[in-house]
């Protein structure tokens, strides 16, 4: 009795000492930290797993959140951010093209992946959980894993599309990149797209790739913008409130990096780090080796040049057509605003009180996900809707102070000679307003066309949104961005012009100058 009264002291020693106890894996988000961030800068990708479990583990440290991994790289590598928070998979991709990188501590936590429904969509989830357990036994599956995350082939096998049940759209983030997902030769490849086209074509229907930011991908689900979300979205029990999940589909562990001349022997001993002995060194190339060698990874290789002209022709229709119709809404707004009649006045004025408080995303996103919540509209037409609002809110006040700024003896002049009220408006009134309105109006008018770079929230693919997933492949932070400023530039500048020949052809005085 005396000898096992001992053995039970000894073992609950033990077992509050810790000696003897196994090891054990952190369970899902809920790895335990053993270094301390305080005051560092953190990056981590916006609404994503290692956003929460950053606040939660590390609440001393400085939390930077970005909506595409490319962002966030470009921070890590410029110095803005000191480490970031990211998946061994995506990494691993991303180290290939920068050795800079290295890594602090290894397998932070892991966690399933599994693609995203609609809570009332459980006949579609349990067709593609049928779906993948057929993969998983037939080899389709392994193969997939084989090519995608262990060999690195990054190349789509050839699929049959089907649409004889209608369209599946699915919810992509094409910035979270290889072996994921990413864009190649002008399509959509990825190990999540090859799984959702094959799920496509399983149940007959045509593959629709909605290419959408990270933060957007629930909502979407949610107000059923898309049918289902693959974009590597790991299963936790937060998100199980808002949407459901299929089954596990693949598993990723998270890891914390920075910059490998960060991680010296001195830094390592201070902050606890992981060392990693090789140093990445950037070997530094004659300017216009560069430059030459940028524009071929970032315009030419796997024809990248497409996406930048699709995008440049869209974003040019939707300015285009936001500014005609928020011109339209904008006079209107405008006959109400200078209306006797109390009711249109008032309504007038908030209205313009209402659109000119709200920021351009947020009233995006309210039209899209709320407004037009339950209706299967294009996400352009959204757009044009959205900015038209916006732009007659603004050009309605530009045309009443125009309006207001001819004299009234203009007004008393054409009455007098027989017109009336229309006809004195139309040949007197307005073609003096027009001059006074041209210049406000042109530079309200550029400021529309750089609007129109947030549209890639509601997966319109745009100029910017082009140039995000150039960097997503390249990750290159100075070339995308400096080519999409320059388009910006020159759309800018042509739009300019074209209003300069209209201000030219209604001022008679500048007229006559440029004929002489």
């Amino acid at each position: 009795m005396k000898h096992n009264f001992l053995l039970i002291v000894i073992l609950f020693l033990l077992s509050v000492s810790g000696c003897g106890k196994k090891e054990s894996r952190a369970p899902e988000s809920q790895g335990k930290p053993s270094i301390d961030f305080a005051g560092k800068k953190m990056g981590v990708l916006l609404g994503s797993v290692h956003d929460s479990y950053a606040r939660k583990n590390y609440p001393n440290a400085e939390i930077f959140q970005y909506h595409t991994i490319p962002d966030m790289i470009m921070s890590l590598t410029s110095g803005k951010v000191e480490v970031a928070i990211i998946g061994h998979v995506t990494l691993k991709n991303i180290m290939k093209k920068d050795d800079r990188i290295g890594i602090l501590r290894d397998s932070l936590y892991s966690n399933p992946l599994g693609c995203g429904f609609n809570k009332e969509s459980k006949t579609l989830k349990d067709q593609f959980n049928s779906f993948l357990k057929e993969i998983k036994a037939n080899g389709i599956y392994d193969d997939m894993v084989s090519r995608w995350m262990i060999k690195d082939i990054y190349e789509m096998p050839p699929l049959e599309s089907q649409s004889k049940n209608g369209e599946l759209k699915v919810g992509v983030v094409t910035s979270i990149g290889f072996p994921y997902s990413g864009i190649q030769d002008g399509k959509n490849v990825g190990f999540d797209i090859e799984l959702s086209r094959r799920f496509a074509a399983h149940i007959g229907k045509e593959f629709v790739p909605v290419d959408l930011v990270f933060s957007s991908m629930l909502a979407s689900l949610k107000t059923n913008k898309i049918d289902l979300a693959a974009c590597s979205m790991m299963i936790t029990e937060e998100r199980l409130k808002q949407i459901d999940f299929s089954d596990p589909y693949y598993s990723s562990s998270v890891c914390i990096i920075a910059m490998k001349n960060n991680i010296g022997k001195e830094q390592s001993a201070k902050m606890g780090y992981v060392d990693n002995a090789n140093k990445g060194k950037q070997v530094k190339k004659p300017f216009l080796k560069a430059i030459s060698e940028s524009f071929y990874n970032n315009i030419i290789l796997e024809k990248r040049y497409v996406l930048i002209l699709n995008g440049l022709i869209l974003t040019i229709l939707l300015s285009i057509l936001s500014a005609i119709v928020g011109t339209l809404i904008g006079g209107l707004i405008c006959f109400m605003r200078m209306s006797k009649k109390k009711v249109l006045s008032l309504t007038a004025k908030f209205y313009i009180s209402i659109l000119r408080g709200t920021p351009v995303l947020v009233l995006l996103m309210i039209i899209y996900y709320v407004v037009f919540a339950s209706v299967n509209i294009n996400p352009a037409l959204v757009a044009v809707i959205a900015f038209g609002m916006n732009f007659g809110a603004y050009s309605s006040e530009m045309f009443r102070t125009s309006i207001q700024s001819v004299d009234i003896g203009q007004k008393e002049a054409g009455i007098s000679i027989g017109f009336s009220k229309v006809q004195t408006f139309t040949h007197v009134i307005l073609p003096q307003a027009m001059r006074h309105v041209l210049p406000v109006y042109k530079g309200e008018f550029i400021s529309l066309i750089k609007m129109t770079s947030i549209v890639g929230y509601i997966a319109v693919q745009d100029l910017t949104k082009a140039s995000d997933i150039i960097r997503s492949r390249t990750f290159d932070a100075f070339f995308p961005l400096l080519m999409a400023a320059v388009i910006y530039l020159a759309i800018a500048w042509l739009m300019t012009w074209a209003l300069d020949y209209v201000e030219i052809s209604v001022d008679p005085k500048r007229r006559r100058l440029t004929l002489s």
